[in-house]
């Protein structure tokens, strides 16, 4: 028995270290149940049950599919194969070669039909028939249903082994049309490959059966923060110097695993060091999706900004000029992105509406940090800096009426960002952590600017530690009170978004854990908090364009401004009218439709005050 678990355990990776463990194991005591070691035991595996789970996406009518295998045996197999189940039989439509760093298979299959739901199973020779669902694509739901997920902390004694019973038939409940996990899937820093396959097993029940959106954040690649820095080596785990700590093989191996199932990239050329990228659009449901990489191109902060406390990526230091540390040279989405936003943007095809999904959110989303007492000023791990780059990516977001869905903070908050004014930008959700062990708290100093009567004063119009504009509505803060070691009971849980796409309304919804969703004390307070598709772009008219009256409902419309030849926005309108709003005045393009029956109205003057005129549009 030891010996077939010290062959599942060894790593993929040449790392000394963990080679040294695994060739020591056979001479140490049976590990302690709450012993980090012990974490690392994966059952042993009968020889037909090889495939741990496997993760799916169909996008543009192409699955993609990753298959996540169990060490394979000397001599066995380095093939698989995808089997369909059609008219009640099975049919091989595809076929994968094993990577053996990571065990990983990459099936793929062109053409797919997205309108039926179809019975698959990833088959190997040694007999292995892991079995699931590939859903039809939802386009006809009214409600588009998802969940998101974050912090998976996988640390004994303190609950992170509990099992996910509890979100697993909750989210049965739920039904979601997709899941994402948003990041720290894996916490451990040098064995993602177990820690992932225990991912998977956990996770499995409600994988096998749903599309899933899966992306790697800092601790998935081994460190404790990370500033990609476009994919240069760090020297420090904890990665403020900017790029990469970990072998380029070990990044790749977590990318290859967590991503190779997303639709192909937007722009595939690797970073420094032939890093791959995996920034995409997902479109499922008629809900347009980006998935952006946070931290891919961001500059590490190490050596380019002045240090404000003990570390470089924390300032204490209250009495800082937020302007010092929004340096040039910093960089948070980089250009790639935000050229990929613009043009995603700008592209409504087949979706009524769009998401933008990521690591985390764009300001500084907490006050206190690890325990009662640990306040800091500003967090340059996180999205409000360097706060050029931040209002950059608001900018872009807000253009497509897009929300943001993200993770990361280990608390749950809900924000409507600003960029010159509060709440003329987006809206942003961050999801608590599946199992919490580094608690954050909001807990601003002052009050919160323009609150509704009686709500708390930790709510409304606030300044981040970088001077960013955002307005706090919800958090979810853990009770001060010690004794709550337990993970999973500490502020911990999971969000859903529903779109309802007939009113264009969206709903979030944040639970706790060890709940049935069914209860009345399953949500969080402050939640549910319900918005509208046009909420996204809070900024105020300046001036309108003639009301649209359309001979067809729901038609694309982008306006242009003529002076500054800038795309202002672009929206796929709800009914047949419509009167577009626009930030200076002078004169527009307006173009409606798609396609060879799009029309495009030049030479546009704005309207200002009461006046008011009609456009008439046929297509």
């Amino acid at each position: 028995m030891i010996s077939s678990i010290i062959r599942i355990l060894l790593p993929v990776l040449a790392l000394s270290l963990i080679t040294t463990l695994s060739g020591q194991q056979s001479k140490k005591k049976k590990p302690a149940s709450n012993s980090r070691e012990s974490l690392l035991a994966i059952p042993e595996v009968p020889r037909d049950e090889l495939v741990c789970f496997a993760l799916y996406t169909v996008h543009a009518n192409t699955l993609k599919m990753t298959a996540q295998f169990y060490p394979l045996q000397d001599g066995e197999a380095r093939k698989c194969w995808l089997d369909v189940q059609i008219d009640g039989k099975w049919k091989k439509l595809a076929e994968a070669e094993i990577i053996e760093r990571g065990w990983t298979a990459l099936l793929r299959i062109e053409d797919w039909d997205d309108t039926r739901t179809a019975k698959y199973r990833v088959r190997h020779e040694a007999g292995t028939a892991y079995e699931g669902t590939i859903r039809k694509n939802p386009v006809d739901k009214e409600n588009f249903v998802m969940a998101g997920f974050t912090g998976n902390s996988i640390y004994p004694g303190h609950g992170g082994t509990i099992a996910k019973d509890d979100i697993i038939s909750n989210i049965k409940k739920i039904d979601p049309d997709l899941l994402f996990f948003s990041g720290d899937q894996v916490y451990d820093h040098k064995n993602h490959y177990p820690y992932w396959l225990r991912f998977g097993r956990e996770f499995g029940p409600i994988i096998k059966d749903r599309p899933t959106i899966t992306i790697p954040d800092d601790h998935d690649v081994g460190q404790a923060n990370i500033w990609g820095h476009g994919g240069r080596k760090s020297n420090t785990g904890a990665g403020n110097d900017g790029g990469y700590f970990m072998p380029v093989e070990y990044v790749k191996e977590v990318e290859r695993a967590q991503t190779s199932h997303l639709p192909d990239p937007y722009d595939p050329t690797p970073i420094q060091r032939g890093i791959g990228v995996y920034y995409t659009q997902y479109n499922w449901g008629r809900i347009s999706m980006a998935i952006l990489e946070d931290r891919k191109f961001k500059t590490g902060p190490k050596g380019i900004i002045p240090q404000q406390g003990p570390r470089p990526d924390h300032i204490r230091n209250p009495d800082y000029d937020p302007r010092e540390v929004d340096v040039p040279e910093a960089r948070l989405l980089g250009d790639r992105q935000l050229k990929f936003l613009e043009e995603w943007g700008q592209d409504w095809t087949g979706a009524d509406m769009k998401a933008v999904l990521s690591q985390t959110i764009f300001c500084g989303g907490a006050h206190i940090h690890g325990k009662v007492g640990g306040r800091l000023h500003a967090d340059l791990d996180s999205n409000g800096w360097p706060q050029t780059g931040r209002n950059k990516a608001i900018a872009k977001i807000r253009k497509a009426f897009a929300f943001h869905f993200a993770g990361d903070q280990h608390l749950a908050t809900i924000f409507q960002h600003g960029i010159n004014e509060f709440r003329d930008g987006c809206y942003s959700f961050c999801v608590p952590s599946i199992a919490n062990l580094y608690l954050r708290w909001w807990q601003p100093l002052e009050p919160g600017g323009n609150r509704s009567p009686g709500q708390d004063p930790i709510f409304g119009d606030h300044l981040d530690g970088f001077h960013n504009k955002l307005t706090a509505i919800a958090a979810a803060n853990p009770s001060p009170e010690r004794g709550g070691d337990v993970l999973s009971t500490r502020a911990a849980g999971f969000g859903v978004v529903r779109i309802h796409k007939p009113t264009r309304k969206i709903t979030f919804e944040c639970y706790k854990r060890n709940v049935d969703v069914d209860d009345e004390d399953a949500i969080y307070e402050g939640w549910p908090f319900t918005l509208h598709q046009l909420d996204n772009y809070g900024r105020k008219a300046q001036a309108h364009l003639p009301t649209l009256e359309i001979n067809k409902p729901d038609q694309v419309v982008q306006i242009i401004n003529e002076f500054t030849k800038e795309v202002v926005y672009t929206l796929r309108i709800q009914g047949k009218t419509f009167r577009p709003k626009v930030f200076a005045t002078g004169t527009y393009t307006i173009k409606v439709g798609e396609g060879e029956s799009r029309k495009v109205f030049s030479e546009v003057k704005s309207l200002t005050g009461d006046k008011s005129d009609t456009l008439q549009v046929k297509l």
